[in-house]
């Protein structure tokens, strides 16, 4: 009986070349991988920073050169570079985290560690060689030793990590001024004015106490590029210590007052939640088809809706704290409301000037911003 060919038996030739090609490349990019990971351990060794924006920049110059010269587009070849560029990168952090054995013979206990802010802690500081205990009620995470309430723990931690929802971290925070752990204590909460009770009892309890806030999600994998913020609370010995946990890392750091911290927080976290939250409900109530809008949708919708979908996934309770727990809070969402309000005033009104002068004022504010 004779095996019937395929109709295109030259697509099926092509395609297998397609797959040793993609093979190859795989192979080449282990490789390079490889060259990036010893390159990190030399910088590590001579005391080079791991980033090297100078050279980042003659990499992606070449890439668009060589391009160029095969008759590829090179902006897509820039956003290869940069796509093994970041891959390079986190081999090195990792590495260097690694090898920098912070956490040797030392003890963490994170509360909430069953969270996904606090399983990136817990992630954190193991690869660090720090041994890492979990109390949440939730359960256990991973390999981790698990205590379902942490008011059963004896405190014998050298750091304790409070990685609840804030309304439980304030509590939280008190109860572990009564107890007056030893060790050094810090919250990561997304703001710092509902803590304040809490963190002023751990101050004046004489407790190794900062406050710190992580501003990437759960996630994340290379710190390069991404701010931590640091809140000293009155114990600048406590934030140098923590600080120092990210020394190995690209991570940008800032330090903030408790105020400024939540002042700013209700513009980069409360204002940009609500206008996402806000284009979703519109949307949802207009009666319009999402998969229809979506087929013929620009550029700039596209955009926003993927932001708006990312938003839209995350713990609404968490999110519904952040906008009503802060001091400074109603400051962004009023300003938001007035802006609203005045592009639809001049629209109502056929008013193109004033239209204008809304979007001159808006691309004046961010012009000398560089885009990440």
């Amino acid at each position: 009986m004779t095996t019937p060919q395929p109709p295109f038996p030259e697509l099926s030739t092509l395609r297998s070349e397609l797959a040793r090609l993609d093979e190859s490349l795989l192979g080449l990019v282990a490789q390079r991988q490889a060259i990036a990971s010893e390159i990190g351990r030399i910088k590590a060794r001579i005391g080079r920073s791991t980033r090297d924006f100078g050279q980042e920049k003659e990499v992606i110059g070449r890439v668009r050169r060589v391009a160029t010269g095969l008759d590829l587009d090179p902006n897509f070849a820039e956003r290869l570079a940069l796509l093994l560029i970041r891959a390079s990168l986190t081999v090195q952090e990792q590495d260097r985290v690694l090898a920098s054995a912070e956490g040797e013979d030392r003890k963490v206990l994170i509360i909430g560690g069953a969270g996904k802010m606090g399983r990136w802690f817990a992630r954190f500081l193991h690869s660090q060689g720090f041994t890492v205990e979990i109390a949440d009620p939730a359960g256990s995470v991973g390999e981790f030793p698990h205590l379902d309430d942490w008011r059963t723990s004896t405190l014998e931690h050298d750091i304790v990590i409070v990685a609840a929802p804030l309304r439980q971290s304030a509590a939280i925070l008190e109860e572990l001024a009564r107890r007056r752990p030893k060790g050094i204590v810090f919250d990561v909460g997304s703001l710092k004015t509902p803590l304040r009770p809490g963190l002023t009892k751990l101050v004046k309890a004489g407790v190794l106490v900062t406050s710190v806030h992580p501003m990437f999600g759960p996630d994340t994998d290379l710190l390069s590029g991404r701010h931590i913020i640091f809140v000293d609370v009155g114990v600048p010995e406590a934030t140098r210590r923590v600080r120092d946990l990210f020394s190995s890392t690209m991570a940008v750091q800032v330090e903030m007052d408790l105020d400024a911290h939540d002042r700013t927080v209700a513009y980069i976290l409360g204002l940009s939640h609500a206008v996402n939250i806000a284009f979703l409900a519109a949307l949802a109530n207009s009666g319009e088809d999402a998969e229809r809008l979506k087929q013929l949708s620009s550029t700039t919708f596209d955009a926003q809706l993927e932001v708006a979908r990312r938003v839209a996934s995350e713990n609404p309770h968490l999110y519904f704290e952040i906008q009503s727990l802060n001091e400074y809070g109603m400051s962004a969402l009023n300003g938001l409301m007035s802006a609203v309000q005045r592009v639809t005033s001049a629209v109502q009104r056929g008013d193109e000037a004033e239209f204008t002068a809304l979007m001159q004022r808006g691309a004046d504010y961010v012009a000398n911003v560089q885009p990440r």
